[in-house]
């Protein structure tokens, strides 16, 4: 299941995004990319999800990938169940079936009894929850979140993050994880690539080698969240 960037250089006019980035994902596991704001890291999303194409070097996609984007992008008009369900309906199935399929996960994922609640009635971390769920409907065995978290409250982002380890470990995909939060990365993920200032590059990858579940207070967690954060720095 090779997906990889090989010295990958993307630029907008004369603006360079990302530049000579070497990349490969290890199927099954999270990875999760931390960087400044600018240095490109949605950008690498769209690129694997085949949305942009590079201006250097091959993108290899052999894998489908399920993305998910920063804002949930819910239907208005559509309930919690409906929206989960498109991602069936795109792929063919009858609305009815589609909903049938995706109503026993609403339970696991915390949503028993807003199945029929429209977005504008769920709070900001029930919406997140609706759009995930969303995205693992597609099926796809990579899956691609961009800040899936990045607009709630401290509070409720640590709640998800929680959540979010659960559900992969219940049903686990080879992840990419995009996310300005260097505490979420160390939680979530098996491996940290670190991009510096635009243009992008890769200035660290190192593993995360700590049992789960994670504590946020043990020295061990403190010391890698530390290595990150000095990569980012230098």
């Amino acid at each position: 299941m090779p997906l990889c960037f090989r010295k990958v250089t993307r630029r907008f006019g004369a603006v360079t995004a990302l530049a000579e980035i070497d990349l490969a994902l290890r199927a099954g596991e999270l990875t999760a990319v931390v960087g400044p704001s600018g240095c490109g890291k949605s950008t690498l999303l769209e690129l694997m999800a085949g949305l942009q194409e590079p201006d250097e070097g091959v993108v290899e996609r052999r894998a489908a990938c399920a993305y998910m984007p920063q804002r949930d992008l819910l239907l208005p008009w559509r309930d919690a169940l409906a929206n989960a369900a498109l991602a069936l309906e795109c792929q063919g199935v009858g609305r009815a079936e589609a909903r049938r399929r995706a109503v026993p996960l609403f339970e696991r994922f915390g949503l028993a009894e807003f199945e029929g609640v429209r977005p504008a009635g769920l709070s900001g971390g029930m919406r997140q929850r609706v759009a995930f769920l969303r995205t693992l409907l597609q099926g796809r065995p990579v899956l691609l979140l961009d800040e899936p978290f990045g607009a709630l409250d401290a509070i409720t982002r640590a709640d998800l993050r929680e959540w979010l380890a659960g559900a992969l470990a219940e049903d686990p995909r080879t992840v990419l994880l995009v996310t300005h939060d260097v505490e979420e990365a160390v939680f979530l993920a098996d491996r940290i690539v670190v991009l510096s200032p635009r243009p992008g590059r890769v200035v660290a990858d190192f593993e995360v080698d700590l049992k789960r579940p994670r504590s946020v207070t043990s020295p061990e967690f403190t010391e890698l969240k530390a290595r990150a954060l000095g990569a980012l720095s230098s």
